[in-house]
């Protein structure tokens, strides 16, 4: 745990250097009232899109909001979690989507809402499912939300400085255009380095929720396996259902689009062919080296989820001998 706070510190930090860093260039080169334009440009594009995102979410995930009467153990399970969270119980909805899958999300903590397919009810136990809604519970009690959509706000800003930099940017003179030019470059790499990072915010954020669903009391072998039967699940959902939540896959306890790499992956761990992951596996899993090839780290990096064989390694350190 203190690793993972020690890696999001470090993420802050770099974020606010590569922002220093371009105020410091870009008000040398146009002006610091250029430049608090377009930050403020991008804060209200944020804040727009944060205050309709549950409606867009919403939306596009196509969710019924339901009552208590409908699914009464969804419900009781949602509310004790949410109790032991200290949070507001969240709104509960079922996404019409025909995936396998849950999702939270939310203005603030009274404002949080948890949804699930209909897919994922049919497909885990009642623990798994238990943990799984423990995973969103800890997505609304840390903010996750709120803290990627800041996090945005960096690269946003960056992309509208290059682009006026390279488009709109030539000075009086063939010094000034090219000064202009070398800057505007510059805050377009700055604009995929800090989308890298904001990615590599959202894989930490999943480790924290999935620490934050043990701690709620759910055993780490349930959220392994209710991991394992969703990558399985989501390995026999077709492309064009895939296309259709392209846009808010981060939203997901998975990545969907992955799961057909993830199966051969996690069905080594599954040594008994039980189509679950035990405690002694999970401890097998533990006392393994991972090796993982160049170009799962490499999709790793492009991606709003952590590699899933190591995702549930490291919810194997969580077991007590």
């Amino acid at each position: 745990m203190f690793l993972l706070k020690l890696k999001m510190y470090a993420l802050l930090a770099m974020m606010f250097s590569i922002v220093y860093a371009i105020i410091t260039m870009v008000s040398y080169s146009m002006g610091l009232q250029s430049f608090v334009f377009y930050g403020v440009l991008a804060f209200f594009m944020m804040f727009i899109q944060y205050m309709l995102g549950p409606k867009i979410v919403g939306w596009i995930m196509r969710v019924r909001y339901v009552r208590e009467s409908e699914y009464p153990q969804l419900f009781e399970m949602v509310r004790e979690m949410a109790q032991k969270a200290k949070i507001p119980m969240p709104r509960i909805g079922i996404s019409q989507l025909g995936i396998p899958n849950a999702f939270a999300f939310g203005r603030w903590l009274s404002d949080g809402r948890i949804c699930v397919t209909q897919e994922i009810l049919n497909l885990l136990d009642q623990d798994e499912l238990r943990a799984v809604l423990g995973h969103e519970i800890a997505h609304i009690k840390n903010r996750d939300v709120l803290t990627i959509t800041l996090l945005s706000v960096i690269p946003l800003i960056l992309y509208r400085v290059a682009f006026h930099m390279l488009f709109f940017g030539g000075g009086r003179n063939r010094r000034d255009g090219q000064n202009t030019a070398l800057i505007g470059l510059a805050a377009l790499l700055f604009y995929f380095i800090t989308n890298l990072i904001v990615l590599y915010g959202s894989r930490i954020r999943e480790y924290f929720a999935d620490r934050g669903s043990i701690v709620l009391g759910n055993h780490p072998r349930h959220l392994a396996s209710a991991l394992y039967k969703l990558v399985y699940g989501n390995a026999r959902v077709n492309k064009n259902q895939l296309r259709e939540i392209e846009g808010v896959k981060a939203f997901f306890v998975n990545d969907p689009s992955r799961a057909g790499r993830e199966l051969k992956e996690l069905s080594q761990i599954d040594i008994d062919h039980s189509g679950t992951i035990d405690t002694e596996e999970l401890k097998t899993l533990r006392a393994s080296q991972l090796k993982l090839n160049t170009a799962d780290k490499l999709f790793e990096i492009f991606s709003t989820h952590p590699n899933m064989l190591k995702r549930i390694k490291n919810l194997s350190t969580y077991i007590k001998d």
